[in-house]
């Protein structure tokens, strides 16, 4: 039996329209759990904003885990479009990791009135194992290892001390953004963003080389 042309031709159509609700579904979802967290995020919540059946958005995903799951990627994928990537132009050594930085911090910024599924996820599952942690932590970890290989990278081309500590480094650059999270979101702090930039200076003066160990490093 020969197949009908017209249903050939539709199913590429078919796949992009489900391709295309499916990235509407995941839009909202984010949305959700960006302002309730990971775990007030439901199947039957998702359905009532875009107005789609239960059993739809189910289709989609096929567990409200591998949504959770799916959520934290496209999270992470938009953190990498907005804060990695533009960062990744500028160039090796401090300029770079200051550029990390400075783009971390603006997208707190746009993150205070609703939150950081990076902080909020790791508050909900520190202490819960399972596939949705493991995804939430990956994530995380592979932020965290870039910011390191930047202050590794500052260290080789002279603007760091050769003795620095790159995760001691990247341990109290991070705690700036949480500071920043518990402040300004919680406590309604004003100011405290330059705060974080302020601390993150001193952080980078205290490792700062000194001005002959540079001028040797640029020698090379």
């Amino acid at each position: 039996m020969s197949a009908n042309p017209r249903s050939l031709r539709d199913t590429p159509r078919q796949m992009q329209k489900g391709q295309q609700t499916r990235a509407a579904i995941l839009e909202a979802a984010l949305g959700l759990a960006s302002h309730m967290g990971l775990e007030g995020l439901s199947i039957g919540a998702l359905a009532d904003v875009m107005q789609m059946s239960k059993s739809g958005v189910f289709a989609h995903f096929g567990s409200r885990e591998e949504l959770q799951i799916s959520v934290i990627r496209e999270y992470h994928a938009k953190f990498e479009e907005e804060v990695f990537f533009p960062a990744l132009r500028e160039e090796r050594g401090l300029p770079r990791l200051r550029a990390f930085f400075e783009r971390w911090i603006k997208r707190v910024s746009v993150e205070l009135d609703s939150g950081c599924i990076y902080i909020s996820g790791a508050v909900e599952f520190d202490d819960r194992p399972g596939p949705v942690r493991d995804a939430l932590v990956e994530m995380v970890r592979a932020w965290h290892l870039a910011l390191e290989r930047a202050i590794r990278m500052a260290v080789a081309e002279g603007h760091l001390r050769d003795d620095t500590d790159a995760q001691q480094m990247l341990f109290e650059i991070h705690g700036h953004i949480l500071a920043v999270h518990h402040d300004a979101r919680f406590l309604r702090v004003p100011g405290a963003l330059d705060r974080a930039r302020i601390g993150f200076e001193r952080v980078v003066g205290y490792y700062a080389a000194a001005p002959r160990q540079a001028a040797r490093t640029q020698r090379r």
